[in-house]
């Protein structure tokens, strides 16, 4: 009997040509590399341990060593960069973006050991999530870093991305990339860049006092004005495409909260859980 998320024949056709070929030598690849994917993206989205891998797949130790690998050598970056063209194509647009959104997302780690930091903002402790992604919402480049590194400083390792995407030439950003992180990237990626914000909220009024008609008793004094409700203030141009994606994260419960050692790891995931979207929008597409 299928597992809920097994990839279907149409996924399996779009994918199985992009899996890295078995290694040169040695013994042949026995065993069934669809199985291996489905486990993979059993554990995405169910959330669950390695080793709590269902009996129906090949066993937790062989799934983790592939994922491992493909995890050393770039395999998920390449096949999801495919994948990510061939959607925009779909869409009717060029593979390579001419504008992007960027954004970082603060998630908890769990009690196993590796790299993490305290984030004051968010009062979290744990990762960043930087994100670059173009209008569609499709990740372009991506990097987890300790959640104590500050969104200007980390704009960093988008170094090397405008080899990647020539025709990349503007930017939106949040505030939190302001100062020194927006001098960067317009200085060294020479893109265009927009800060998206909410306007600013007025913190009081000049109010008169005594008659208006008569100017020369009449005087003017501050009030400060009530807070304002701090929750959702409505959506931004541009910022919703990337908080979209973000959201589209959180329903592979493996990544609603970071449990891996290396953030290697997290990235890979977060590939994988792009790979698995792409997939069902491009089986589903009228041929």
């Amino acid at each position: 009997m299928p597992i809920p998320r097994d990839m279907s024949d149409e996924e399996w056709a779009i994918l199985e040509p992009l899996i890295p070929p078995a290694r040169l030598g040695g013994r042949p690849r026995a065993v069934n590399m669809r199985e291996i994917v489905n486990a993979i993206l059993y554990i995405l989205r169910s959330g669950c341990q390695w080793r709590m891998l269902p009996r129906e797949f090949p066993p937790w130790s062989t799934v983790w060593t592939y994922f491992r690998t493909w995890c050393r050598n770039g395999s998920w970056e390449r096949m999801h960069t495919v994948l990510r063209e061939a959607q925009r194509k779909q869409q009717g647009r060029e593979p390579p973006p001419s504008a992007a959104i960027l954004d970082s997302q603060t998630v908890k780690t769990s009690q196993k050991r590796g790299t993490r930091g305290y984030d004051g903002g968010k009062k979290i402790n744990g990762r960043k999530r930087q994100v670059l992604v173009d209008t569609l919402g499709l990740i372009l480049h991506l990097k987890v870093h300790t959640a104590d590194v500050q969104d200007r400083a980390a704009v960093a390792f988008l170094q090397g991305v405008q080899a990647r995407y020539p025709r990349l030439e503007h930017v939106w950003v949040d505030q939190g990339y302001t100062g020194s992180g927006k001098t960067w990237i317009e200085e060294h990626l020479g893109w265009s860049v927009t800060v998206v914000q909410h306007p600013p909220r007025s913190r009081g009024e000049w109010v008169p006092i005594g008659d208006i008609n008569d100017l020369a008793h009449l005087r003017f004094e501050w009030r400060r004005l009530p807070p304002l409700h701090t929750g959702f203030r409505g959506v931004l141009p541009r910022r919703w495409v990337v908080e979209r994606t973000f959201a589209w994260l959180t329903f592979c419960r493996r990544l609603c909260k970071d449990y891996e050692f290396l953030p290697e790891s997290s990235e890979s995931w977060i590939y994988a859980s792009q790979i698995r979207l792409l997939l069902r929008r491009l089986a589903r597409a009228p041929s």
